[in-house]
């Protein structure tokens, strides 16, 4: 039970940017059992860099493209917990991260968000750079690009003046414990980890720790562990709780529970005192001197007294104006859930909303000159907005029944992926009878564009083609297995494979993902969409779909991509009705390197292992049994191991197109319109 002294400073510079004096606000704080002042999401704690070239003009340029990265940030990060972005360019362009903890939910977190950016606003008013910390998240935004770089800095220290008793055993518990913690943090993707050791039979010590997720292992590691060192130099020393704020990541220790333990299986499983690593673990002394110039630094020290008569009225008090307020939230998400979860997740579609003149305007009003090509919904055009920024709009056709559908499947789930394979979604337009979906613009355009073309071609040297496979294969794997939910793409093809300036591929296209709960791994639909040649047999012809459907496509592709042919063409292939078929009769003879592109023939970095290694994925990914077809863990695994053995491909796989090829001609069916559910296979 406690009484707070709460010292903030405020921190200014000077125009050379050499630091001033600090003065201090004081402020008294009754708060039961929590003695530190993060816990109410209301009271921020913050960090404004101040000097004299570091402010913009409320009607700036930099000032919108602050708004439009608050709003991304607000509507993708509680998806995953984490989102990083930038508006503009140059010189107004601006970086912006969030991070919410590892235990809080996603409601929790887009609430996180919104007191974060009012409070960001209202406390580094008009600052080009500021972070902004409550107890449950983090934003920061910056005119310098701070992605990716560590900063071990201690901005903000908040600790508990209560000592623990038996201090070196604490110290030693808390060190094993932190070090622990450390090594879970660095290991997991999320950078975080959380848990306890127990100080006696009924007082656990609990910890965590956490770095933003855009850091390296090792990034993350060293700001951790410069956290862990510094923890004797809060107070004496001996404290019984204390939090560690800075750029890149948090550390916080109690003598309570301060966290949500049934969030996470995996963090929050207690720990027994364990040995630390030998290499890079701290220990935290018994003892500590005074530390030199430690009254300067940017800090917040909490000083705390007990008394146990106003706390216990207090703690009362505020366990019941808590249950009142978790009671109140359960109401409003169950009726939330009651209208309709659509309607939901449209309102937040429209937060990210383009207005239609600005569309008009950025792409000539849809000019043809402007037009990049036809999609299977509808054309797409290159724009420029006022900034300088050029995009990519989808106009999905007025005349498209699914129109609707496939924008709210693509903004929902693209805005909330982050892959350096997939194609960006910057937003979307949903005005009159206009529905546009605006992505970053690529000025390669699509792989097709290249791969068929008998000119450009040219330009696909072995090794960019070797990188596209690659590519291709790292953004379905996170498609499948590393984003916060499975999402199947169900219509990959060489026009939905985008090529940056540099020639990485990029997947584009997710108007016809399904969207996958985390136990799910296959669905059924009665409305097959998708093209035909690039479609699984089972979703051909019976709607069944999972991620081997997409593994199926990805191996026409890999086939495609080798060859220089088209799966169904005009092309003569001998004998074969199909590219599969055709390598199938290649491979089964031995004369597999002849299937390579003709192109190739005098690419002097051309591998013949790399080659053969290519065909051989490709035949087993379009395999007829889709048990049989590798995942795109193991895939990703066969082109980056060739220690890696791969099981011989099977022969009965490749003629089952023929079907398709026959359904396709004989219905002249058009492509994503397709029902199939009555069809059956031929003898």
């Amino acid at each position: 039970m406690f009484i707070a002294s709460l010292l903030l400073p405020v921190l200014e510079q000077t125009n050379n940017k050499e630091t001033m004096p600090s003065y201090y606000l004081l402020l008294v704080l009754i708060f039961p059992c929590i003695p530190l002042a993060l816990s109410d999401d209301r009271d921020p704690t913050h960090y404004c860099p101040f000097n004299s070239d570091s402010n913009y003009t409320s009607n700036s340029t930099f000032n919108a493209n602050l708004n439009l990265l608050f709003t991304s940030l607000i509507n993708n990060t509680p998806a995953t917990g984490f989102y990083n972005d930038t508006r503009g360019n140059t010189p107004e362009k601006i970086y912006g991260l969030a991070l919410c903890r590892g235990d809080v939910s996603s409601d929790e977190c887009r609430n996180c968000m919104n007191s974060s950016v009012q409070g960001i606003i209202q406390k580094c008013p008009q600052q080009k750079s500021a972070i902004i910390w409550i107890d449950h998240c983090l934003l920061r935004y910056s005119n310098q690009n701070f992605f990716s770089s560590v900063d071990t800095s201690i901005k903000l220290i908040l600790y508990n003046t209560a000592n623990a008793s038996q201090p070196e055993r604490f110290n030693n518990l808390l060190g094993n414990l932190m070090n622990d913690l450390a090594v879970k943090a660095v290991a997991s993707t999320r950078r975080f980890a959380m848990g306890s050791v127990n100080f006696t039979s009924f007082q656990p010590i609990y910890g965590m720790l956490m770095c933003t997720r855009d850091l390296s292992k090792s990034n993350c590691d060293q700001c951790l562990r410069s956290y862990i060192a510094y923890i004797p130099n809060m107070g004496s020393g001996y404290q019984q709780g204390g939090v560690l704020l800075g750029m890149s990541c948090y550390l916080r220790f109690e003598v309570y529970l301060f966290y949500n333990s049934s969030a996470i299986t995996a963090e929050t499983a207690s720990t027994s005192p364990v040995p630390s690593p030998p290499d890079t673990s701290v220990t935290i002394p018994t003892q500590v001197s005074s530390v030199p110039g430690k009254s300067n630094r940017t800090a917040i020290i909490i000083s705390a007294i007990g008394i146990p008569s106003i706390a216990a009225v207090v703690l009362l008090s505020v366990t019941y104006f808590c249950l009142c307020k978790r009671r109140a939230r359960n109401r409003s998400a169950r009726k939330k859930q009651d209208g309709g979860d659509h309607g939901q997740k449209l309102k937040s579609v429209e937060s990210l909303l383009f207005d239609l003149a600005t569309i008009e305007d950025a792409t000539n009003n849809f000019s043809e000159a402007n037009k990049l090509g036809e999609g299977g919904f509808g054309p797409v055009y290159k724009g420029v907005l006022h900034d300088g920024q050029q995009i990519a709009v989808k106009r999905l056709a007025g005349n498209s029944s699914q129109g609707l559908i496939e924008l709210k499947n693509e903004v929902i789930l693209v805005a909330n992926l982050q892959h350096k394979n997939l194609v960006r979604l910057l937003g979307c337009c949903l005005e009159k009878q206009e529905k546009l979906l605006v992505y970053e613009y690529l000025p390669n355009t699509s792989l097709d564009k290249f791969l068929f073309d008998p000119l450009r071609c040219k330009q696909l040297d072995w090794r960019r083609r070797y990188n596209i496979i690659e590519g291709i294969g790292r953004g379905l794997l996170y498609l499948h297995e590393d984003s916060r939910l499975k999402i199947i793409h169900r219509d990959l093809k060489p026009s939905n494979i985008l090529l940056d300036g540099d020639m990485n591929p990029k997947i584009s296209d997710f108007g016809l993902a399904k969207l996958f709960e985390v136990d799910e791994t296959q669905g059924n639909t009665s409305r097959v969409a998708g093209t035909y040649g690039y479609m699984a047999p089972e979703y051909v012809l019976h709607g069944l779909f999972s991620s081997k459907s997409d593994v199926y496509s990805y191996g026409v592709l890999v086939l495609e991509i080798v060859t220089g042919r088209k799966n169904f063409s005009s092309q003569a292939l001998e004998d074969a009705p199909n590219l599969l078929s055709y390598v199938w009769q290649h491979w089964n003879g031995g004369t597999a390197l002849e299937l390579k592109d003709p192109t190739l023939d005098g690419d002097q970095l051309i591998r013949a292992e790399e080659v053969l290694r290519c065909i051989h994925i490709g035949l087993l990914c379009v395999h007829e049994d889709p048990k049989q077809r590798p995942s795109m863990a193991t895939v990703v695994l066969m082109l980056n191991s060739y220690s890696t053995s791969l099981p011989a491909p099977s022969p009965s796989t490749y003629y089952f197109p023929r079907i398709v090829e026959r359904f396709s001609q004989e219905t002249g069916s058009s492509v994503n319109r397709v029902s199939i559910t009555e069809m059956e296979p031929r003898d």
